[in-house]
């Protein structure tokens, strides 16, 4: 078991991120890819993706993945990087000595090959070789299905900001995961190897993942930033590729909703009073008041009241029907105090 140890000060740290890491994203779906766990949600992506990424780039990566134990903490950079580009410039610019030690441990958990050694040297050449290698596998594997992974982290970043609005950090802790425990001020974290980490006034980032299976991961590093990712809620549709068609004037979602309405189902991705509802859709609080009530009789959203306000959420049918078709979305920043 993994024993998380709080302080007051890292209570008031807490960050849930309201976007999904590309590079969490990138090597936990290696994981999946290498299990038959889940097939009613992966079995179809993993066929698509054999079949699209070559099978010298694929084993370039699964030698550095194993289905189980560790991988190296320098393919998912500590730091929160704003999209792909970024976040794979942080990995390819990992010191040579990190690499080295990191790489090091692999070994520990399965026999070094050519790859894995040529790959501690750090050269330039080696390094070309693994980015392009994490790049063609992120646009076959990941970037297809971007829009909708997206759809539902924000979806569940929206459950944990209610969470925590209504019942405060306890609550947010204590319904992270049914394999995560809070018994305040230890967060337990089952089915992980037995060891303390302490926080020390650093606080931790919440990082909800698509591809992210049964239990929580975290970097094995105690001395990077802490980051706790955990599996959101999977169902089918979590992930629908994105149409590969040229864009048409009409978007799919704005033909069969009509365009302020699309708009509107996907501003309750979030959560949003009708007053926010108005300001993000630019209509009155009349029109968002009889959009949020033609949503919700459809099933697509929920309302609830908040104080003197009311709060509409997006319901799972609306985020399979925003995933499944789009009308474009609008990015969050990267993370949000709590």
């Amino acid at each position: 078991m993994l024993r998380i140890h709080f302080t007051p000060r890292d209570l008031a740290r807490v960050t849930v991120a309201t976007r999904p890491a590309p590079l969490w994203e990138v090597l936990l779906s290696l994981h999946m890819l290498q299990h038959s766990d889940g097939r009613l949600i992966f079995e179809d992506w993993r066929r698509q993706v054999r079949a699209r990424v070559a099978p010298d780039q694929m084993r370039l990566l699964l030698e550095l993945t194993p289905s189980k134990g560790y991988s190296p903490d320098f393919l998912t950079p500590a730091e929160s990087a704003p999209d792909f580009d970024s976040a794979l410039e942080q990995t390819l610019a990992t010191p040579r000595q990190q690499l080295a030690s990191q790489l090091d441990l692999l070994g520990t958990y399965r026999p070094a090959s050519p790859w894995t050694r040529e790959l501690a040297q750090g050269g330039r050449t080696s390094m070309h070789k693994l980015g392009r290698a994490i790049r063609t596998y992120h646009d076959a594997a990941i970037a297809p299905y971007w829009k909708s992974i997206g759809t539902h982290v924000s979806a569940d970043h929206a459950h944990r900001g209610e969470a925590l609005a209504r019942h405060g950090v306890d609550r947010l802790l204590s319904s992270l995961h049914p394999r995560v425990r809070w018994v305040a001020p230890v967060l337990q974290v089952l089915d992980m190897n037995d060891r303390d980490l302490y926080l020390d006034g650093r606080g931790i980032e919440l990082q909800p993942s698509a591809f992210c299976w049964q239990v929580p991961t975290k970097l094995r590093d105690p001395d990077l930033k802490p980051i706790l990712v955990y599996p959101i809620q999977h169902a089918p549709g979590i992930l629908r590729q994105a149409s590969a068609e040229p864009a048409l004037p009409s978007d799919p979602l704005g033909s069969l909703l009509g365009s302020t309405r699309a708009a509107a189902l996907e501003a309750t991705v979030s959560g949003c009073t009708t007053t926010e509802l108005a300001k993000r859709c630019s209509i009155s609080p009349a029109a968002a008041s009889h959009q949020a009530t033609v949503l919700r009789e459809a099933g697509l959203i929920t309302t609830r009241r908040a104080g003197a306000s009311v709060r509409h959420e997006i319901t799972q049918l609306g985020i399979w029907l925003l995933s499944g078709y789009g009308s474009g979305h609008t990015r969050p920043p990267a993370q949000t105090p709590v």
